[in-house]
């Protein structure tokens, strides 16, 4: 599987308990789409958290959070880190 870096936009003020909700929305149904959530940020002045997943699919990944509520457009695959 690969990893997945997406970011979901337009959530200003988000604070540590909804960004802890939607995590936890998306890791309660990702195994519906073979994907492991791993970790989320977010910055909530200027609305942007991004959310580190390894998944089978860019298209898994926009189902699972879709299904949770949050859709997300931007993907982005990480083949490398350090």
């Amino acid at each position: 599987m690969a990893k997945f870096m997406d970011v979901h936009h337009g959530m200003k003020g988000i604070t540590a308990e909804q960004l802890a909700a939607a995590h936890k929305a998306d890791q309660a149904i990702e195994r519906e789409e073979g994907v492991h959530f791993e970790r989320a940020w977010a910055d909530p002045k200027s609305g942007t958290v991004y959310c580190l997943s390894e998944a089978p699919s860019a298209e898994a990944v926009k189902k699972v959070h879709a299904k949770a509520g949050h859709p997300v457009a931007e993907v982005h695959a990480v083949p490398l880190s350090v």
